[in-house]
């Protein structure tokens, strides 16, 4: 998709409204921002297909008045098609997207290997204590309390236990690997920060795909299975 057609979505859809669309979103009305809310969907979930902005002007007329040119079978045919295409962009940019992170992730935990304090497990796993506990250390088949904080490599933040304001409770055995090697390394009242390479993270699936996982852990409690917490 060209960056003239993903703007150019929302356009024609404020024209077959009759209006033109405001080039300042705080004078957007509600029909304007939903106009402009789908074009920008239908831009973003197409990227990369090549597209003509005037066969989809034309489509989106015809399916006000209800004179369509192609038969529903055309049209099925058609939208198969682009769902194909469309699918395959998507997974040729994520494979791009998780080579690059996956290199970038390579070069953290070179580095991060060599940082005082830091062990690295033969699985991969890379961990730091921050604050040694006294309490139990919980096996596979425990469920755990925990605070945490999720970053990527570059710092961005893509979870967190304490933005949502109460702790996370879950199975030690229910979460990625690299989550269930490092609880099983951790007493309760301890904080680590983890490195979790990719194959002990999502390895190359999802939004993840790729990334070296960096976690700050604190362990609040562990218990056989039942979800509550305690020392």
């Amino acid at each position: 998709m060209t960056r003239h057609f993903q703007y150019a979505v929302p356009a024609v859809l404020a024209l077959l409204a009759g209006q033109a669309l405001a080039a300042d979103p705080a004078s957007m009305d509600e029909t304007a921002r939903m106009n402009y809310a789908l074009g920008y969907q239908i831009g973003r979930d197409v990227a990369g297909i090549e597209l003509r902005s005037d066969a989809l002007l034309e489509g989106l007329k015809d399916a006000r008045s209800g004179k369509p040119k192609l038969e529903d079978a055309q049209m099925e045919a058609a939208l198969t098609a682009l769902q194909a295409k469309v699918t395959e962009q998507r997974a040729k940019s994520q494979a791009a997207a998780a080579q690059k992170a996956s290199a970038a992730g390579s070069a953290y935990l070179a580095e991060n290997a060599k940082k005082p304090g830091v062990k690295t497990t033969a699985s991969g796993l890379q961990y730091k204590v921050v604050k040694e506990g006294s309490g139990k250390t919980p096996t596979a088949t425990d469920t755990v309390t925990v605070h945490y904080r999720g970053t990527l490599v570059d710092g961005t933040e893509f979870d967190s236990s304490h933005k949502r304001g109460q702790p996370a409770t879950f199975p030690v055995g229910g979460v990625i690997p690299g989550w269930t090697e490092a609880l099983q390394l951790m007493k309760v009242g301890s904080t680590y920060q983890l490195a979790i390479p990719a194959n002990l993270a999502y390895g190359d699936r999802g939004p993840l795909a790729g990334q070296v996982l960096l976690f700050d852990v604190e362990l609040l409690g562990t218990s056989a299975g039942t979800g509550e917490t305690g020392k």
